[in-house]
This record gives structure tokens, sequence and C-alpha cells, in this order.
């Protein structure tokens, strides 16, 4: 089960983007892979501060977490969705500049120049869809295989943009290293900073013959099938992220991701109100006097209930569990069965003598206030149970 990113990082809910941008800087110094090598272990816890970050770091992710946990910004929710997928070149190149001003994230800190150089590439774009589900899909979860317009690593090349593998030189500014050193006289003094190459952008090689498929961008558009795991109980307007399936970035830079934005399809029979689902039921006036017993649909087939005698309008009765479930799992909504007398526009000479009658009748005159509950009431009595 995945950890709480809270608690990953070290910081309350409540914590300030300052505190949290200090608290990550903090655990990944502590775990960096050059502070402790060929340790699987402290690789791992890296990762996971990194994929913390990433969401606490930004406001919306970091609303959708508070609200629906991992599944709302594609965290570890068995839903497919994002987390665990970051490897080291993404973590360096999205958050290598909160360590210092451009170059190595790590230079500063362990001396020498990093073993891991960034990537000359610019990341690739994200990609959004929509996702329309009927609540039969909402309630178990569902798998949807969709194709897509997307920009893949070229084949040809790997990627790389250039034409072949004797294409490629080290670049003579940086001899390699992807970054270079400047000395800056300011009041202060001679300050030293680290910044990537100018002339290779950071990747320690420069192109002298561009890919003939991809003319030199290393990617290509291509239509793609793409598998997505739909988690149960998502809700209209939320957002989930498969990560590494957007657009492949520009030679060779990090792939996007694929945000899918869930809509929700008119169901036929009910509505739904969060968890709960709704069903207008109409009775006749004998069957709601007399009591009967009707059928009704549900999200997992027809059910039969008892109506009492003298059950009015507006009376709602519950199907436990018959709702839908919690994104988080935090159990199953209801199904509320709102009752409506249905009543006839047109009516036969007979059928309008019988009415007369009972128009008169004692029993069918209205008793406010003798047994019959409100509205208000009766929802009490609903949530109250």
């Amino acid at each position: 089960m995945a950890r709480d990113y809270y608690e990953i990082l070290g910081v309350s809910k409540g914590a300030e983007k300052t505190e949290i941008k200090k608290a990550y800087r903090k655990v990944a110094m502590k775990y960096h892979p050059d502070r402790n090598p060929d340790n699987k272990e402290a690789e791992e816890k890296f990762k996971e501060a990194a994929e913390a970050y990433e969401v606490l770091s930004d406001e919306d992710k970091r609303a959708r977490y508070d609200r629906y946990g991992h599944a709302g910004v594609g965290g570890n929710s068995g839903a497919g969705f994002g987390g665990g997928g970051m490897n080291m070149d993404d973590i360096f190149s999205q958050f290598g500049d909160i360590f210092g001003d451009g170059g190595s994230p790590f230079e500063s800190f362990f001396g020498g120049r990093t073993s891991r150089g960034r990537s000359s590439g610019q990341k690739g774009s994200n990609i959004r869809i929509k996702m329309a589900l009927t609540l039969e899909e909402i309630q178990n979860g569902v798998t949807k295989k969709v194709k897509i317009n997307k920009q893949e690593s070229c084949t040809n090349c790997n990627g790389s943009g250039a034409k072949d593998s004797t294409s490629v030189k080290t670049c003579s500014t940086c001899d390699g290293g992807g970054y270079v050193r400047q000395v800056k006289n300011t009041f202060l003094g001679q300050m030293q900073t680290t910044t990537a190459c100018p002339s290779c952008n950071g990747s320690g090689q420069q192109i002298t013959a561009t890919c003939t498929k991809c003319k030199g961008e290393g990617r290509n558009l291509n239509k793609a099938e793409v598998e997505i795991e739909i988690p149960a109980g998502v809700q209209e307007g939320m957002q989930l992220s498969l990560r590494g399936k957007g657009n492949a970035g520009k030679l060779g830079g990090q792939t996007g991701d694929l945000l899918i934005v869930v809509e929700e399809k008119p169901h036929d029979s009910f509505t739904r109100d969060g968890q709960n689902i709704i069903y207008d039921l109409f009775l006749n006036f004998a069957d709601a006097a007399l009591g009967t017993k009707v059928e009704v649909p549900t999200l997992d087939g027809a059910v039969k209930i008892k109506v009492p005698p003298g059950t009015p309008a507006g009376k709602i009765f519950r199907l436990k569990a018959k709702g839908l479930p919690s994104v988080q799992s935090y159990g199953t909504g209801d199904q509320l069965i709102n009752v409506n007398i249905w009543t006839p526009k047109q009516l036969t000479k007979e059928e309008k003598v019988m009415m007369e009658k009972m128009r008169e009748m004692e029993n069918f005159q209205p008793q406010i206030g003798q047994g019959e509950k409100g509205f208000f009431e009766r929802m009490k009595d609903y949530f109250g149970q």
C-alpha cells in the first residue's frame, strides 16, 4: 500500500511550499544514490521522496491528493496510474534545480562532477483526453483501450536524433561533462556557479549529422493504442494521470504524461449524488394505499422491494450498499428509491364517478400533523438510520 506523501517528507498537511521544498531537499540528500552506492532501498526512498514532492509542490495536484488520495493524482492506487514510474533521469531533469542554480543538482553537496548528465532534449508535452463512463463502469472500474496521435521516440535513431553512432561527438566546450563552471565577480567577492553547457544543452554530446527519418528531432508522430485502467468510484471532472504515456521528448527528452478527464454518461434510470444513486419509483394510488411488491432496477440487476400500505409520495426507501464505491475504498454508497404517486391526466366517466365518491370519504381527507412527516423529517429519518 502506498505511503502518505506528507509522511514521506515528514511534514504536516498544512505545510507551506517552502517547508515542503526544504523537507524534500533534506530527504533527497539523505538517500541520494551518490551517498548510498548500490543501495537499492535508499534508491527507492529517493524515488519515493521525488514522487511525493512532485505532488505536494503543485497546488492542483496537492488539492486532488488531499481530496481523493493517491488515486486522485495517479499515485500507487493499484489502478495503473503513475506512481513508481519515476526513474533517475526523470527526477534529475524535473527537480534538479531545487538544489542549486542550474548545473548538476548534487555537485555542490557531493563534490566533483556528477555521473548523471542532464538530457539535452526537451520534455514532451502532456496529452489530455476525455473519457465518458457509464455508472456501471464507474461502479466496478474498467479497462479501456484508446487510440491517440502522439509523438513517439524515433525507431531509426532510438531518439538520439543522430544519423548513426558515428554522427555524435563529444562536446568540445564541456569535454562531455554536460556542465561548465563560471566565475563571477560580486560585491561579496568571486562566486563560482555550475550551469548546463550552452553548446550541447547539458548532454555532453553534439550531433554532426541528423537522422533522415525524424530530421534530428528524435521523435515521430504516430497513432498509438494505450490501455487505461480506470479505478472504481471515480467522479465527473476527476483527472487521472498515466505517467510517461504522453508525447515523447525531443532528442531523448523526458516523455510527457497522458491525462484522462473523467466524464459520466447520463443514465436512463439513475441520477448520482456522491456515492449514492437515486431512482424515482412511480406507483399508482391503489398500490400506494394498499401496499404491493414491485421490481426496481439496480446497477447489479433488478430486485423486488415491499411497499407497505399507506406509503406516501416522497417516501424514501434505501437499498444498502447498492450505490457506488469510494475511489479510496472507504465504503459503498446506497441506492435511494424516491416514491412518486402517479396521477392520471385523463379519466373515464366510470373512473370519475369512483373518484368523486372517494373524494367525500373520511379516509381520503388529508390528516396533516397526524402521523405524516414532511420532506425534511423524512430525510432526517434516512440520514439518521
